[in-house]
């Protein structure tokens, strides 16, 4: 696994949003499953979604679900997480992930350097 490059992590006030980007070199995301990660301070990272290759699915968390959505742009060889209604639970650092169906935090290799991602009040 080769890391990804996350991007678009910034200071936003709750109820506004934030998109990210997933980006990579050397390979093109449209073959593999993208999924996005998050961690807070203090808590253990998490799934959040996770987009399929061929089949175009894409799973939301539940505490996401309905605020975050997940696009794929192949023509830039990148995929977005665009993040709405964002509250101070949000915080944290943001990883994507990808793999030949969605990656599971205990089976990826290699980890970017993510993007923070922080909600003020």
């Amino acid at each position: 696994q080769v890391p990804l490059v996350e991007s678009g992590g910034d200071l936003v006030q709750s109820g506004g949003s934030l998109r990210l980007s997933c980006a990579a070199s050397g390979f093109r995301l449209y073959h593999y499953a993208i999924g996005w990660f998050r961690q807070a301070p203090g808590k253990e990272r998490e799934g959040i979604s996770c987009s399929t290759a061929e089949a175009g699915n894409t799973w939301y968390a539940d505490s996401v679900k309905g605020r975050f959505i997940t696009t794929r742009d192949n023509a830039k060889n990148i995929v977005d997480l665009q993040m709405n209604n964002l509250s101070p639970e949000d915080s944290g650092v943001y990883y994507c992930a990808a793999d030949y169906s969605c990656p599971h935090i205990a089976t990826v290799r290699s980890w970017g350097q993510g993007t923070q991602v922080t909600v003020t009040e």
